[in-house]
C-alpha cells in the first residue's frame, strides 16, 4: 500500500489538498466542540461523503488521514474502488440501492447503511456470500435506514420505524450480514434535534432485542452537532469538506 508519507510528497504545493486540509480541520474541531458539548468520551467515527468528486480527492484525503469513505452510486463507487486498491480505505454505501446492484456492492463495500426492505437484504447476503467464496471478504456491516418522516420515506427514503424490528432479526441470521444498527436523515425543513431524538429513541429500542446493534450513522455537514448530542456514532459529511460538486462538462 502506498504510505501516508508517499502521498504528502506527491500532494506537496497542491492548492485542492491544501483546501481539502483545511476544510477537513474545520469539521474535525466542529466534531470536537459538540462532543464536549454532549459530555461524550466516544467521539463519532468521520465518513466523507465523495460522491461526484473524482477519485484523486480520495487519495488526497487518505493522505490527510481519512480511513472511511462514503458513496451513494454504486457505479461510481465501484469505479473509484477498483482505482483505488492501493488506499487502506473502507468504503461505505450510503445511497438508495437497488436490489439488483448487491453482486457489485458486495465486491467493495464495508458496510451498506441504506438497508430498508427485506428485498435487499436477501440479495445481498446472497451476493456477500458468493464474494466470501471468491474472495474471503469479511462479513458487510448492516445498517438499516430509519424513516424520520411522517408518511414512511416519501421525500429521502427509508423503512418505517415499525418494520425495523423485522429488518433486523432478518439481517441478524443472514450468513454473511452483521447487524450494526440504524443510519437516518434528519427530514427537510424539520428541526434535526428533534429527528435525531426521535431516531436514539428507536435506536434504543432496537437494543432491547438486538443488543449489539449500537451504531447510529446520522448527521452530515449542516447538522452534526445534533447528531452528536443524540448518540450518532458515525457522522456522513460531504460538502463542509469537498465543497461544492465539480462542474459536469
Amino acid at each position: 500500500m502506498t504510505s501516508p508519507g508517499n502521498d504528502e510528497a506527491r500532494w506537496d504545493g497542491d492548492a485542492r489538498a491544501a483546501e481539502l486540509a483545511g476544510r477537513l480541520l474545520a469539521v474535525r474541531h466542529r466534531i470536537e466542540a459538540a462532543t464536549v458539548a454532549a459530555a461524550r468520551s466516544d467521539a463519532p467515527r468521520l465518513i466523507v461523503v465523495t460522491k461526484f468528486h473524482p477519485a484523486d480527492d480520495v487519495r488526497r484525503l487518505a493522505a490527510l488521514g481519512i480511513t472511511d469513505v462514503g458513496e451513494n452510486r454504486d457505479q461510481e463507487a465501484a469505479a473509484k474502488a477498483a482505482g483505488l486498491t492501493d488506499l487502506d480505505v473502507r468504503w461505505h454505501f450510503i445511497g438508495q440501492l437497488q436490489s439488483n446492484k448487491a453482486k457489485s456492492v458486495a465486491k467493495y463495500a464495508s458496510s451498506v447503511q441504506s438497508i430498508d426492505r427485506p428485498q435487499l437484504v436477501d440479495a445481498l447476503a446472497k451476493a456477500v456470500a458468493r464474494e466470501q467464496d471468491a474472495t474471503g471478504r469479511a462479513d458487510l456491516d448492516c445498517f438499516i435506514q430509519v424513516s424520520l418522516d411522517n408518511d414512511a420515506g416519501a421525500h429521502r427514503g427509508g423503512a418505517a420505524p415499525a418494520v425495523v424490528g423485522d429488518l433486523a432479526a432478518r439481517i441478524e441470521t443472514a450468513a454473511g450480514l452483521r447487524l450494526c444498527g440504524l443510519m437516518a436523515v434528519a427530514p427537510l425543513g424539520s428541526d434535526p434535534e428533534e429527528a435525531f431524538a426521535d431516531l436514539s429513541r428507536i435506536s434504543a429500542a432496537l437494543r432491547v432485542d438486538h443488543p449489539s446493534a449500537t451504531a447510529i450513522s446520522a448527521g452530515m455537514s449542516q447538522d452534526l452537532e445534533a447528531a452528536v448530542k443524540f448518540g450518532a456514532t458515525h457522522l456522513r459529511i460531504g460538502s463542509d469538506i469537498l465543497g461544492s460538486r465539480p462542474a459536469v462538462g
